[in-house]
This record gives C-alpha cells, structure tokens and sequence, in this order.
C-alpha cells in the first residue's frame, strides 16, 4: 500500500496544483477523471502497440550508438507517448463542450498525461521500490506535467483558431521535441555528465510551462 501512494502522489500533487491553476471556470469534476482514466488505459494500450511497431521498424541494436539512441529517444519513444496521448485530447477533450476556453487545454492535456503517469510509475516503482519512486516523483513525473502543459497550451490555442490543425501539430512536436531531449540525454549515459543535459532541458521546460500557463490564466474569456 505503501509503494502504491508513493507512486500516485505525485500524480495528484500535480493534478490538483493545475486544478487550482484554472483560476476562473473549474472543468466538471466527472470530465476530467474520464480523461485521466484514458490516459491511464487508452493512451497506455495505443503507447504500447505503436511502440512495439517502431521497435520492429527502428530496432536499437547498439546501445552505444549516438545515432540508434536518438532515434529510440525521438521516435520510439517520445512521439509515440505523446502521440497516444494527443490524440485523446484532439478527438475526446478538445470536441466537448466544456473545453469552452484556451487554459483548458493545459488542464485536459495533463489528466491524459497524469493518467498515463500513474500507471507507469505504479508499474515501475512496485517492480523496483522506493528509491525508484522517490527518484520519479522528481524527474519523470514532472517531466510527463512538463510536456503536457506545452502540449496542452498550443491545443488550447488551437480550439478557436482557424489555424487548428497547424497549432494542434504544433503542440504535438513541441512536447516530442523536450520529451525525446530529455530521454536522449539519459540514454547515452555510456558518456559522463550528459544527464545535466536532460535535466536542463526538463528545467526549460518547466520555465516554458509556467510561462504558458501565466498567459493563457490572463488572456482567459472569463477573467474579467
């Protein structure tokens, strides 16, 4: 049970901080714990078939490879998250009446991603402990809010833009771009010092959402 709250925790720290961060129109309760439950399961099922085929068309055979490890990190990984995770948002979130202003974005892009979080830190810190979850609750949970209000921001925008298709792209290559930085710099481990890389691109990140966050809390139709 223990491990079990160590491995949600940070999921709903998270979760709660961007629930109060939507300062002027709270989204229904109900809504958003549907989004979380695909993010968890759908999103999670599609991250592991897409995964697999890019595994079989982008096979890592040398770990040590710059090259191999960069592909694995931006292809194999990081679009494939986040792609499961994006279109949820496109097709489930972003058509629902209650996605009725740009910060909602944020906020439905990071339950996917929260809901995806959850099951996979569970999954990891149950198999290895606590030192695990204590070391995730830091690093890649955050990373998954991280990519998902840069996501979350450009779809935001692009719910009532005439450029939609463009900014919704937008949003999905810019949370690939820092996710695979940030898993590539932790791959090539075999050389010294490149994990300051990867947490470098996670503390631009941060600095990017919170930015992104600000400006969609102040160009809200219902701050008034």
């Amino acid at each position: 049970m223990s491990l079990l709250l160590l491995a949600v925790a940070p999921v709903m720290v998270i979760i709660l901080y961007i629930y109060f961060k939507d300062k002027f129109e709270k989204e229904p309760i109900l809504f958003l714990f549907k989004n979380f439950l695909l993010g968890a399961f759908a999103s999670i099922l599609i991250t592991f078939i897409l995964s697999t085929v890019a595994t079989v068309v982008f096979t890592v055979t040398d770990y040590e490879s710059i090259f191999q490890q960069f592909i694995k990190a931006f292809v194999v990984v990081a679009l494939v998250e986040e792609f499961s995770k994006y279109i949820i948002v496109k097709y489930y979130a972003q058509t629902n009446k209650e996605f009725n202003e740009p910060f909602d974005g944020i906020v439905y892009a990071v339950m996917v991603s929260m809901g995806f979080a959850a099951l996979e830190n569970v999954l990891y810190v149950l198999q290895n402990g606590v030192e695990t979850g204590i070391t995730r609750a830091f690093t890649a949970v955050p990373a998954h809010a991280t990519f998902a209000v840069l996501m979350g921001y450009f779809m935001g925008k692009a719910k009532f833009s005439k450029n939609r298709r463009i900014l919704n792209l937008l949003g999905l290559l810019v949370a690939t771009l820092f996710h695979g930085a940030y898993d590539f710099f932790l791959f090539i481990n075999f050389i010294p010092g490149t994990i300051i890389g990867a947490f470098a691109s996670l503390f631009v990140g941060i600095f990017l959402s919170r930015k992104a966050i600000k400006k969609h809390q102040l160009n809200s139709v219902f701050n008034i």
